[in-house]
Parts: C-alpha cells; sequence; structure tokens
C-alpha cells in the first residue's frame, strides 16, 4: 500500500514547459520496487499511459511524447517526476501518477487496468 500525490500542474501556452511531482508516502513495499506510471485523461477520453520507469530503471514513453516528455525517479525522497517540454494543446489533460510492482520487460506496455495505486490527478492546461 501506498499514499501518492501529484502536484505541479498548471497552465502554460504551446510550447512551454511544466515539471510534474508525485510524492509517495505510508509505502508498505520498498518504494525503490515499484514501476511507476504517468497516466492523463483528457474529458470524453479514456486514461492513457504517457509514461513508466520501473525499479531498474527501465523507460517507456508513449510515441505521442516521446522526445518532449522526460520521465524520473528520486526513490530517496519517494519521488516520482515528469518533465514536459514543447507543450502542445493536445496535452490538456488532468495527470495522474500510479505505483505497482511491475517489470517493464520486452514489449510489455503496462495499461492503466495494471496499476493499483493511484494519485489525485493534477490539472495541466495547455492554451
Amino acid at each position: 500500500h501506498v499514499q501518492l500525490v501529484e502536484s505541479g500542474g498548471g497552465s502554460v501556452q504551446a510550447g512551454g514547459s511544466i515539471r510534474l511531482s508525485c510524492a509517495a508516502s505510508g509505502s508498505t513495499y520498498p518504494y525503490s520496487q515499484y514501476c511507476l506510471g504517468w497516466f492523463r485523461q483528457a474529458p470524453g477520453k479514456e486514461r492513457e499511459g504517457v509514461a513508466y520507469i520501473d525499479s531498474e530503471g527501465t523507460i517507456k514513453y508513449a510515441p505521442v511524447v516521446e522526445g518532449r516528455f522526460t520521465i524520473s525517479r528520486d526513490d530517496a525522497k519517494g519521488t516520482l517526476y515528469l518533465q514536459m517540454n514543447d507543450l502542445k494543446p493536445e496535452d490538456t489533460a488532468m495527470y495522474y501518477c500510479a505505483a505497482e510492482g511491475l517489470g517493464l520487460y520486452g514489449d510489455y506496455v503496462p495499461g492503466a487496468k495494471d496499476f493499483g495505486y493511484w494519485g489525485q490527478g493534477t490539472q495541466v492546461t495547455v492554451s
């Protein structure tokens, strides 16, 4: 069990940057062993995966954000980050962080249903 709290969302003009953070607390499982992910959900759309990082440092990105977004983690601080650059209006969404005991092996890309722990979300609006 772990509690996740996102922060850093806001409004920005197209081409701008935002850095999201996700702080974990109360974990009964070593935080460093979690696979962590960022998801987003726009109104009327399904929740989609944006970026993932597992306990071994394997990283995967959704094609639509690769080259613009960077996921990272600081296990000592129990914090996950998402640096978002060159933001586009279509990046507007509620952004959620998630954690689960997964490994990003081979071609496997986890979906929302594969993660059991979620934050409440932080809104990002790009105009």
